[in-house]
Formats: C-alpha cells, structure tokens, sequence
C-alpha cells in the first residue's frame, strides 16, 4: 500500500492507495517542520495519523509533499515518518512546490505556479524542478497569493483606492476597526493568514468594479514578477490553490493581459498526486 500527504501549515490531506481498492482519504492537523518542532509533530502522527490508518504495517511507500519542507529540514521529516511506519521500504518528503508539478503535468514539463495564503511557482522539467522564483513571502513578495490581496484591499479601502461605502460595508460586515486590523497584522501571529482570510469577504463582492481590479492587478504582478522570469513564454502555465480554483476568472485575465494563458487549475494537487503514484 501507498501512503500519500499533501501538508500546509494548517491542514493535511493523506490518501492511502491499495492494489482493487478504492483511495482512503484521510485528514490531520497541519505539519510544517519549518514552524514545529520534532515533538509536536511526532504526536500529530501517533495521535491523529495512526488511528485513522486502515493497515499501517502493510504501508510500503510514503509520498510526503508539504510546505516548510526544504532541503534541510527533509531528513527530519524522514526520520519521524520512518518512527510511525517502521515497515515502509520507501519514506521520500518533498517541497509542495515539487507536488504541485507533478500534480499539474506528471513527466510533462511545464510552469507549476501554488497560489493560495501564500505564492509560488517552479519550471519543471517533468523530472524535477529547474527554476525557482524566490516568492521571498507576504512583506517582500507573494504577489498572486491571498495574503497580498488582503493588504491590497486594506491598503486602498483606507488610503482612497476604494470609495467609503466599501469601508464601511466591511466594517460592519467583519466588526473589525483599524485598530483592530493593525493589531491583528502587527502584534498578533500569523498575520499571513488574516490577511489572506479577507478574501471571503473579497470574492463575495467581486460586482464591484474596483474591488474586481485589485484582485486582477494582484494576478498581473504575478505573472509580472515571477512568471515573466523564466522566460518560458511557450510552456504550460497551471496553477493549484484556493486563489487560482475561486479566482481562476480573475486569473486567467490577469495571464492573458500579460501574454500568457493559464491552461490548468485545480483547487488541489491530491488528484493529480494521485494518478502520478500509481503510473510509477
């Protein structure tokens, strides 16, 4: 049997594959080894994984893609997997930049761009990833991602790029002051994230004409930044994530504005996780 993870820093999604057996899907808390520490996720998998496996002795490979999972902090990854399922032959943890690659275009080359609370994007060359725009996160970078947008729409709702209605619509819809939102961005954890959860409030009011264009001109910087760079101006552009699956409208203007054409979107990589595993 199979075991594959697809992990953020909030959630993780695992499917279990067996030969004449339908996919099991499971779910967990989030694991990040860039944000927690070797003991938190240890219980994370004894506590919340292990429980929920149908035959964990009969697991035999283990596909783990998630965010936080660069080079350095793999070995980790791969020694706490290797605890909970000591009979598994193949234990491999990648980026979830490598999954959304695979995901989008199995061994076809091709750019793989992650737009969600955070950006990303890779070249990949149907092997392995190639080219990585350095996305240098929400304060330098992430133009694309959920958590810019959150600061674009705060930014003009009260600096004047958004008429007072919208202001004040929002603030009673949220019951959220200015006071509140510095506190939120500047004093509190996680600002990516409420930043990125005014989209709610963001997508539902896409009729409006100016609120519609920050979201465009978010997806332009993008492709302007970071897609721009790999100077692939030929290659299959698709993208995985929350931001691309609800805004894919949005985002496939945005692309064409720029030159581009935006060919594959899917909310997640699990799927096409999925079809990869069990071609190899």
């Amino acid at each position: 049997m199979i075991l594959i993870a697809d992990s953020g820093s909030t959630k993780t999604d695992w499917c279990v594959l067996g030969h004449n057996v339908q996919p099991q899907y499971l779910s967990t808390q989030g694991i990040n080894p860039f944000q927690q520490d070797a003991l938190h996720i240890k219980d994370i998998l004894y506590t919340e994984l292990l429980p929920l496996l149908p035959c964990p002795n009969s697991i035999r490979e283990v596909w783990f893609y998630g965010a936080g999972c660069r080079e350095e902090m793999q070995p980790l990854m791969q020694q706490l997997l290797t605890s909970v399922l000591p009979l598994a032959n193949t234990i491999a943890v990648n980026t979830d930049l490598l999954a959304a690659a695979r995901a989008l275009y199995g061994h076809q080359q091709g750019i793989a761009c992650i737009l969600g609370t955070g950006a990303n994007s890779c070249f990949y060359d149907g092997e392995k990833i190639i080219e990585n725009v350095s996305p240098l996160g929400y304060i330098l970078g992430d133009e694309g991602s959920g958590a810019v947008l959150g600061r674009l729409f705060i930014n003009a709702m009260f600096k004047g790029g958004l008429p007072d209605s919208v202001k004040q619509d929002f603030m009673l819809h949220t019951q959220l002051s200015l006071a509140d939102i510095i506190n939120k961005v500047y004093k509190q954890p996680m600002a990516n994230r409420f930043l990125a959860s005014l989209s709610l409030y963001i997508h539902e009011h896409l009729d409006n004409a100016d609120i519609r264009k920050i979201v465009t001109q978010n997806f332009r910087d993008f492709f302007r930044n970071n897609i721009r760079l790999y100077h692939q101006f030929q290659c299959n552009i698709g993208a995985i994530g929350s931001m691309a699956y609800y805004y894919q409208e949005q985002l496939k203007e945005a692309a064409y504005a720029e030159g581009f054409e935006v060919k594959k979107i899917f909310k997640s990589p699990m799927e096409g996780l999925i079809a990869f595993h069990q071609q190899e």
